[in-house]
């Protein structure tokens, strides 16, 4: 069976924070929220730094320049109206599990956001991997609605693991 979590470090300073620990609890933590089960799925985090992400950037959402979360889902799931849910997955089968897409994240721009809003780096990242994952569950925030939706589901999945609100 393959883990949940697949977590690739591509700049050392993610080991030393426990990059891959972080990311299995926030996803299980999201996974849970939606109620979605652990088994049959399967994604990737990748733990890099700003010229990394900043070329995926410029690459995939033809942005340039770096940003603190990336996410690519697998399958889209994307409301198309605003007001509608999200179109969860059906698990697949745990010897083959079903891949949601990858997430990639920042460890320079984290540490930076972080650092200007006083919060512990842990509590930062795990919020972004939370942001990362509902994206390829098919949240976004590009409307007020789907908006709205998306940062209460963050609000409560990290109140679920005893994090503050961070948008307040």
């Amino acid at each position: 069976m393959e883990p949940l979590v697949d977590t690739v470090i591509e700049d050392p300073r993610w080991e030393g924070l426990g990059l891959a620990p972080l990311a299995d609890r926030a996803v299980s933590a999201t996974l849970a929220h939606l109620g979605l089960p652990e088994t049959g799925l399967t994604l990737c985090i990748m733990g890099c730094d700003d010229a990394r992400i900043g070329a995926l950037n410029a690459d995939f959402r033809g942005k340039p320049g770096p940003t603190n979360v990336l996410s690519w889902p697998e399958i889209e799931l994307s409301p198309e109206t605003d007001g509608d849910l999200p179109h969860l997955p059906t698990p697949g089968d745990p010897d083959d599990p079903q891949s949601l897409g990858n997430v990639a994240i920042s460890y320079d721009t984290c540490q930076r956001e972080a650092d200007e809003a006083a919060k512990p780096l842990t509590d930062h990242v795990t919020h972004l991997v939370v942001h990362g994952v509902l994206h390829l569950l098919g949240y976004d925030h590009v409307r007020e609605g789907d908006a709205t939706r998306m940062e209460a589901a963050e609000v409560a999945i990290l109140a679920s693991l005893g994090l503050s609100d961070p948008y307040s």
